[in-house]
């Protein structure tokens, strides 16, 4: 299994209303409103990289209001 980070950035007043969307989006782990350049942030498990590309890109993506996402995969380095 793979999991990685999805930030998220949004339309203006967007941001609640995409991270409920997404919650409800098979493999997603967890997903919170946050501060900063990013308008949220969720949690990702797929099986290996491809299926978590076919995540992002065929699901997440496609949720009304969001702009952009920048996926950042977990690494274990110890």
């Amino acid at each position: 299994m793979i999991e990685a980070y999805v930030l998220i950035q949004t339309e203006v007043g967007k941001a609640g209303d995409v991270v409920q969307e997404v919650a409800t989006i098979e493999g997603i782990i967890s997903a919170a409103d946050v501060t900063g350049p990013y308008d949220a942030i969720i949690l990702a498990k797929a099986e290996n990289m491809d299926d978590l590309g076919k995540l992002v890109v065929a699901k997440i993506q496609k949720v009304k209001g969001i702009t952009r996402t920048l996926t950042c995969p977990v690494v274990h380095l110890i």
